[in-house]
């Protein structure tokens, strides 16, 4: 028995001095996982997910610099900035020297990033061209949960590519573990993924109608 104890102390002490050690590249890799993203190339429209401006600017940017010629708001009523966030974005778009012709919205009201992407969707399904690819912008922790959601909604025909706005431009930062508001960005995003498995894809019935209750965002 008492080998076996101090086997086990032997374990846990490597195991404790190696996560000491490699603390940081272990956290990094944790916010890493949820901060994906592609190579930007060109795509048949651009959406931004509804959220600070940031995210407008950075997909109008985007249009700008020739990676889609059409950009595509979503978000509804918002009590925060007291006004729809599509006829924001449109509003900021024109501005930023956008033409009305590439600029398309629908405030229809959405509670998660999953109703986004059904609007994105029926906006699509408008079009007279088909779209084989759509760029979303988003903050970069949000990107593990929109690649699931979009690429569930939207099936494999369409290539979603993911262009998060660079962290510098955020609330938050890449070494989520030194900022709150970081750290509970990364919370809530892993438990959010885990949410839209259950909800989306493994539950169903008065299970699914209860997790259904819940969502918010």
């Amino acid at each position: 028995m008492r080998m076996a104890l101090s086997i086990a102390s032997i374990v846990f002490g490597v195991l404790f001095l190696t996560l000491l050690v490699y603390r940081e590249s272990i956290l990094a890799e944790i916010g890493n996982y949820l901060a994906i993203k592609d190579d930007l190339r060109h795509a048949s429209v651009v959406h931004v997910v509804s959220g600070p401006d940031y995210r407008t600017d950075y997909g109008i940017e985007l249009v700008k610099s020739g990676y889609a010629e059409r950009i595509f708001f979503t978000g509804g009523w918002c009590d925060e900035i007291q006004g729809y966030h599509g006829q924001r974005g449109r509003d900021r778009a024109l501005d930023q020297g956008l033409k009305e012709s590439a600029i398309a919205l629908d405030d229809t009201k959405v509670t998660s990033t999953y109703d986004e992407a059904l609007r994105l969707k029926a906006f699509i399904e408008t079009l007279p061209q088909p779209v084989d690819s759509v760029l979303v912008v988003s903050d970069p922790f949000h990107m593990r949960r929109v690649q699931w959601t979009y690429q569930k909604v939207l099936g494999k025909d369409i290539q979603v590519i993911l262009a998060p706005v660079p962290f510098e431009r955020t609330l938050f930062k890449q070494d989520w573990w030194k900022d709150p508001v970081s750290r509970t960005n990364v919370k809530e995003e892993f438990t959010k993924l885990v949410y839209y498995i259950l909800r989306y894809q493994v539950t169903s019935g008065s299970v699914k109608t209860w997790l259904a209750s819940l969502d918010t965002e």
